[in-house]
């Protein structure tokens, strides 16, 4: 089979296709042919070597954990899935044994780990992570769903978001800044969204932002913000300078879930404002299997439909990361096998 192979930890120019074995599925396994994978910051980081899970002596190395296709085979002991299941899978990886997987949620395992292996012709992954993906849902828009808007999905429950709150979403086009968007808007809440492109904004706007700040710039986002009001709750997945500036803009009692570090990965923080305006920043990480879930039966109802900037075959899935590391895009890049 063929696969998207990271063979030099360079960036775009250190992808390559490549010829793989096909895998015959172990116990409690299935082989999905895979017909779409979407790929994540997540993914960047590894192939620009600025990732400590992978290094030259793992290579070659196929990432992309977003995998929707059809199930070709499954392993012994295997009930919940059969042979041409149309599936997602739901990355997550977990021992299943520590306290965290048996109390929950689940993304607090101890041993908290992703699938890898997506960006090919067929994945082996564990046939209990197969969510079932119902024809309504094509499958380029199955494999947007889990990294991006489950991860969106968990900041907002972590920040207790709900109807008519404002809800700060820096950095708001890309992937988990748009799911971000489109998830507050089905929760009834209004958004205030950053970016320095205006063309981006604008397609942001349509698809449910409320207040668009075209701006990088922390102080001259800040006064903006301020302009609109005190935001209730900040989705942070930018990290560096904009945790402080999130504190500084929320309001007494508000809350910052972060998820991400693409703006830097240590923050200075005015810790006067963070105990006296008894402010909360939660980390967060992914979400849980039953978010994945909810977030299917959310498209399949047309209540959400995840955005998709571009589709890349497999051959030029190295355009797919350079389009991702110029920030061209709004919203999900998928890679179609």
């Amino acid at each position: 089979m063929r696969a998207a192979a990271f063979t030099e930890l360079v960036g775009p120019e250190g992808l390559s296709i490549v010829e793989r074995p096909t895998h015959e599925p172990g116990p409690g396994e299935a082989v999905v042919d895979v017909r779409a994978c979407s790929i994540n910051r997540h993914d960047l980081w590894i192939l620009d070597g600025d990732s400590a899970m992978v290094s030259g002596d793992n290579l070659p190395f196929v990432s992309g954990l977003d995998v929707a296709g059809e199930v070709r085979a499954v392993g012994d002991g295997v009930s919940t899935v059969e042979e041409g299941d149309r599936v997602v899978l739901c990355p997550n990886e977990t021992c299943g044994h520590c306290r965290f997987c048996r109390e929950g949620p689940e993304n607090l395992c101890e041993s908290f780990s992703l699938f890898h292996g997506g960006l090919a012709e067929q994945a082996t992954v564990p046939a209990d992570r197969l969510v079932a993906l119902p024809d309504s849902v094509d499958f380029p828009t199955a494999a947007a769903i889990p990294t991006a808007y489950m991860t969106a999905y968990h900041m907002l429950r972590r920040a207790e978001v709900g109807p008519a709150d404002l809800v700060f979403v820096p950095g708001a086009t890309g992937g988990v800044g748009v799911a971000c968007v489109q998830l507050a808007d089905v929760l009834g809440a209004n958004t205030v969204g950053t970016s320095s492109s205006a063309e981006k904004l604008a397609t942001v706007e349509e698809l449910g932002l409320d207040h668009a700040i075209e701006a990088t710039d922390p102080d001259t986002i800040q006064a903006a913000v301020e302009q609109v009001g005190e935001p209730d709750a900040v989705m942070n997945h930018l990290g560096g300078e904009y945790t402080d500036l999130g504190l500084s803009v929320m309001r007494r009692g508000g809350r910052m879930a972060v998820c991400g570090r693409t703006a830097g990965g240590r923050s200075e923080i005015g810790v006067t404002g963070l105990f006296l305006g008894h402010k909360q920043i939660i980390g967060s990480t992914m979400g849980t299997q039953d978010d994945l879930r909810r977030l299917v039966d959310l498209t399949a109802a047309d209540e959400l439909a995840p955005n998709i900037d571009d589709t890349y075959p497999l051959e030029e899935t190295a355009d797919a990361f350079r389009a991702m590391k110029e920030r061209d895009s709004v919203g999900k890049l998928v890679v179609t096998v």
